[in-house]
């Protein structure tokens, strides 16, 4: 692998690739080998230009028209995900305050209490 270098295709190229894929009709495996191409690099080429043109649904084969109850709920289902994130922002917060305190209050323990939970924090249990 070491001294290898990586190909660049210039976008006439890979607009030229796509159009043949699109055109023929021909699986993308056989256009790549005809090409010189990696079958997995063509297939990617064709897929970003599916999403560019909006064909690609979320079976991912076509179709991209979404209806509108199926907006409407993708709408709410991006509502309730950016309040779980905002809410999950929140309870980590108070979680790490807390967190905080309670080593606080520890550090702030009697040298009695601090040698003891010294001690059985390095005993373990065997099962």
């Amino acid at each position: 692998m070491a001294g290898t270098t990586r190909r660049r295709f210039d976008p006439e190229f890979r607009a030229g690739a796509v159009r043949i894929v699109k055109e023929t009709g021909k699986p993308v495996a056989h256009i790549a080998r005809d090409l010189g191409v990696n079958e997995y690099t063509l297939y990617n080429w064709v897929q970003m230009d599916r999403h560019a043109t909006g064909q690609v649904g979320r079976d991912g084969n076509g179709g991209g028209k979404l209806k509108d109850s199926e907006r409407e709920e993708l709408a709410r289902l991006r509502r309730e995900k950016a309040d779980l994130v905002k809410q999950h922002a929140q309870d980590k917060a108070a979680w790490e305050k807390e967190r905080a305190e309670l080593e606080d209050e520890r550090d702030d323990a009697p040298m009695l209490v601090k040698l003891q939970w010294a001690r059985f924090s390095q005993v373990r249990v065997h099962q």
